[in-house]
């Protein structure tokens, strides 16, 4: 991945990420129905056809954590805020607090990742998403509602564009620098290849 153009890491760097949770997560999913006997949901929701942040973030993204987020964080905080502030500015102060818990969790799995001290970059990718993320929502129900017609294409080109960016530029870069992404994506290849040569074997016997 050393050789490839910054721009082209953009791209690659999430989509390494996604695919090495799906390839993790899919076996596990298995395992446990078969334990619970019961379907588990999916965690990603096709991810890369997200028309905006709220999409990402709310409906596609690690839907699992999102969900545990949604009942730990963000529902006691609006529940909280609305005591002092209106509906929307606790829902505002609520959606904020979870990106930042999202963030600082992502520091302590960086940490243990790295071993390296905490660089405050991921926490603040996160806290640009939350913001970003507030101001989208707000915009949309207070100008463009309406105005003209969506055009999915063009906001899944903006959206998925808007994460790549920002994560080559604050959720990457620790890990980039510590070279976890190469030995992550090296372990992922020795993986790939042991499977197949089982695979291979299997058929041959």
């Amino acid at each position: 991945m050393q050789y490839l153009p910054s721009f082209l890491l953009l791209g690659v760097y999430p989509l390494h990420v996604y695919l090495e949770l799906e390839v993790l997560l899919v076996p596990l999913k298995f395992v446990l129905t078969i334990i619970l006997g019961c379907d588990l949901e999916p965690q990603f929701n096709e991810p890369y056809l997200a028309t905006s942040l709220q999409d990402f973030w709310g409906r596609r993204w690690n839907l699992m954590v999102t969900a545990i987020l949604r009942s730990s964080v963000f529902s006691p905080v609006r529940r909280i805020c609305t005591h002092f502030l209106n509906s929307e500015w606790a829902t505002i102060i609520g959606v904020l607090a979870t990106f930042v818990v999202s963030g600082v969790a992502h520091e302590v799995l960086f940490l243990y990742l790295t071993h390296e001290p905490p660089t405050g970059e991921v926490t603040w990718f996160f806290v640009l998403h939350g913001v970003c993320t507030v101001v989208e929502v707000l915009v949309k129900k207070k100008t463009f509602v309406g105005r003209w017609p969506e055009r999915p294409l063009v906001s899944r080109l903006i959206t998925v564009g808007f994460v790549c960016m920002s994560s080559g530029w604050l959720f990457f870069p620790q890990l980039k620098r510590s070279n976890v992404m190469e030995r992550r994506a090296r372990e992922a290849l020795l993986f790939i290849d042991f499977f197949k040569r089982k695979c291979s074997f299997s058929w041959c016997t």
